[in-house]
């Protein structure tokens, strides 16, 4: 299993942001952005973080995937 941000990122063009502000708005690092860009896994804090800066819920911005090798 894996994860997918696409929904964040669609979310973020519909509120008019760029990554850069959601860095600012959610108090993230450099370090977490370049996972978010990955779709590799940040903690649930940090999840929580971001549903908090753009008023959404997890659902809203994330999604679990299917591994092609399972």
């Amino acid at each position: 299993m894996g994860v997918s941000y696409k929904k964040l990122w669609k979310l973020l063009i519909d509120k008019d942001m760029k990554k850069r502000d959601l860095k600012e708005a959610a108090n993230l690092s450099p370090s977490i952005i370049t996972k978010l860009n990955q779709n590799r896994s940040v903690t649930v804090s940090t999840l929580a973080r971001i549903c908090t800066a753009l008023n959404c819920r997890i659902e809203d911005m994330m999604e679990i995937t299917q591994d092609d090798l399972e």
